[in-house]
């Protein structure tokens, strides 16, 4: 299939509502192998930039394309994301787009795509230049993100924003099972991969240029994972000795869950749930390449009538769904997907989740709450309702050299070529 093509119906995909790590892999497949990279760079580009493209592409086509030639809109996004951010000959990216049309089934809009692509050519500085003094189109970001990413950090909106639109960095996590830290970065440096320790992770190293898993010494035998250096640090926050039943609620796709098995392969068992039975099938993947064992269930977690036998929980990892917005670097849809309507029913499955899986945690047990969101409606607003309801429940304060403290918490925020947005916070039982 047609690169450019297969960029503009991924793009037309999540602008009718699907996700891009949905799309991608599927025409990743239907592209020549050679292509493979280009197409995850215009998808990603193209997203990244999107509220600044679409903003432009107000002022270019006068009538609004209908909801079926949403592909036509994806192939213009595409072409100006191209001209303004690759270094591709500006006459080969027209012609190339143009021609893309065509492998639309959609020949009627060649002239449409060529006009559009060469009045962008003629006209930029004074398109660019109309948009000024508007705070969407500077940032990239949709109008209620940037409200909340100002009225929840203002001292470090900036930080944020540009975090946001930079390319994320590829860190890895060595496993303790196989290596030190050190002689993995040995093993890079011998085959001339540059990569550096993380500052907060024991185990992270980041690489100075993304590189494809194959080419990782070691990758198949179970040496090291992919995983940002945020997520990275929840095992140790478990605190986990000997003997422990450990819950891994919402696993998928099983970073956390084979990093608690690294950390200690003398815990009693650890069971790892997820909603979707077919994303627990890469949680199995990596759990075999790791060499590492656990229990799967495909269930509800704040379902427990129908997965829990009753035994109690000595740790509980509740890795809770929700806006992420801490990884949008890595989801650049979020931009287009993510409504302000979404943060309050995510509020709501957050707590509730937490209400139930509190029931199957021991006494003197602790439960990790996790999120990649940097929203404090998701994180400390969550978990002191939670308090409230809960005489039983204690914070137990994470004292860490990362991160931000809050009231209730230690917030990550993005930050560029270093770790993503995420936040933390620890409870204990006290029945």
């Amino acid at each position: 299939m047609n690169v450019r093509a297969a960029t503009a119906e991924v793009i037309a995909g999540v602008l009718r509502g699907q996700s891009l790590s949905a799309l991608l892999p599927e025409y990743s497949d239907k592209v020549d192998d050679k292509d493979r990279a280009l197409l995850k760079q215009l998808c990603f580009g193209t997203m990244r930039w999107y509220p600044q493209i679409a903003l432009l592409l107000k002022q270019l086509v006068q009538k609004p394309l209908r909801e079926k030639d949403l592909e036509i809109q994806g192939l213009l996004a595409c072409g100006l994301y191209q001209l303004l951010h690759m270094r591709i000959p500006e006459h080969a990216i027209i012609n190339e787009t143009v021609a893309a049309s065509e492998k639309l089934k959609r020949r009627w809009a060649k002239g449409l795509v060529n006009a559009v692509l060469r009045n962008f050519q003629r006209q930029q500085a004074a398109l660019m230049a109309a948009q000024t003094d508007n705070a969407v189109f500077a940032a990239a970001h949709p109008k209620w993100l940037l409200h909340k990413i100002a009225d929840s950090w203002p001292q470090y909106q900036d930080e944020i924003i540009a975090a946001n639109n930079a390319q994320a960095p590829m860190v890895l996590r060595v496993n303790a099972l196989h290596n030190s830290r050190s002689d993995y970065l040995d093993l890079l440096a011998q085959s001339g991969i540059e990569a550096s320790a993380t500052d907060y992770s024991m185990q992270g190293v980041i690489l100075a240029t993304a590189k494809d898993v194959t080419e990782l010494p070691k990758f198949s035998q179970g040496a090291v994972s992919v995983q940002d250096e945020a997520a990275q640090l929840a095992a140790s926050l478990l605190d986990l000795q000997a003997g422990q039943s450990v819950l891994d609620a919402c696993c998928a796709p099983g970073g956390k869950t084979c990093h608690i098995l690294e950390n200690r392969q003398d815990l009693g068992s650890v069971l790892a749930i997820d909603l979707e039975p077919k994303r627990l099938t890469r949680v199995k993947d990596n759990l075999a390449r790791l060499n590492l064992n656990a229990i799967l269930k495909a269930a509800d977690a704040a379902d427990t009538e129908q997965w829990w036998d009753g035994s109690p929980f000595d740790r509980i990892l509740l890795d809770a769904p929700c806006s992420a917005t801490g990884v949008i670097r890595r989801h650049p849809d979020i931009k287009i997907l993510r409504k302000p309507a979404d943060i309050v029913k995510l509020s709501a499955i957050q707590l509730r989740l937490l209400e139930r899986l509190w029931q199957t945690l021991a006494n003197k047990g602790v439960l990790l709450y996790a999120t990649c969101s940097i929203l404090p409606e998701e994180n400390d607003q969550v978990v002191q309702q939670f308090l409230q309801n809960h005489a039983d429940a204690s914070l137990l304060t994470i004292d860490a050299d990362w991160g931000i403290a809050t009231d209730f918490g230690r917030q990550l925020l993005p930050t560029i070529n270093g770790n993503d947005g995420f936040y933390y916070a620890r409870l204990q039982k006290n029945g």
